[in-house]
């Protein structure tokens, strides 16, 4: 988890950035296994600095505030979960529960409302398709994929002829009005041949 979070933290900030742009990192750690000794099933660590000798709390000065934005040094440290999914009893009380219960059981309820649940149940079924169903979904995916991009390019296409339309008629005026081909050139964006064959 530390290596983790330690090679995210260093490949988000480029060479040269100041250390106030570094983005706060939640690990969310997913396990299957006995990790470490507890009754619960989702354990949360966050860093508190607390003094040794007087075990007060060490804050932020109120310039690291302004300038970081943070009240508390834990704000700007990663913060670990560690979700124990085997201890997990399947009773799903609230919308964490309701991943937890996913992750254990392979399986979403229908009452299930956490944020992106319903992305996800759509990815089950069609992984719980045969191999000839998930064919025939890839197929229809990819045409409803080509078909959209067929529409845009066509749209695009239209919007094209519109402008070399609207150019035509600015290049005429221009040219009815004596304005050096150069000059037409510039503003218009059409070639010295598409403008003297106006």
């Amino acid at each position: 988890m530390a290596y983790g979070t330690s090679k995210v933290l260093t490949e988000y900030i480029s060479v040269g950035q100041p250390y106030s742009d570094i983005k706060k990192i939640f690990s969310i750690n997913v396990v299957y296994f006995d990790l470490g000794q507890g009754n619960d099933y989702i354990y949360h660590g966050r860093t508190d600095f607390v003094g040794i000798h007087n075990a007060d709390k060490l804050l932020l000065s109120d310039k690291q505030k302004e300038l970081l934005g943070k009240v508390e040094p834990f704000q700007i440290f990663p913060e670990y979960y560690v979700i124990k999914v085997n201890q997990f009893n399947d009773k799903a009380t609230n919308t964490l529960d309701e991943w937890i219960y996913y992750f254990k059981n392979n399986e979403i309820k229908d009452d299930f409302t956490a944020k992106g649940i319903n992305e996800a149940k759509e990815l089950l079924r069609i992984d719980k398709l045969t191999e000839e169903e998930q064919q025939n979904y890839n197929n229809h995916i990819k045409n409803l994929r080509n078909e959209a991009s067929r529409m845009w390019t066509l749209q695009i296409d239209a919007e094209d002829r519109v402008r070399k339309t609207e150019k035509i008629e600015i290049a005429k005026g221009m040219k009815n009005d004596k304005v050096p081909t150069e000059t037409i050139q510039k503003y218009t964006g059409l070639s010295k041949d598409e403008i003297e064959k106006l």
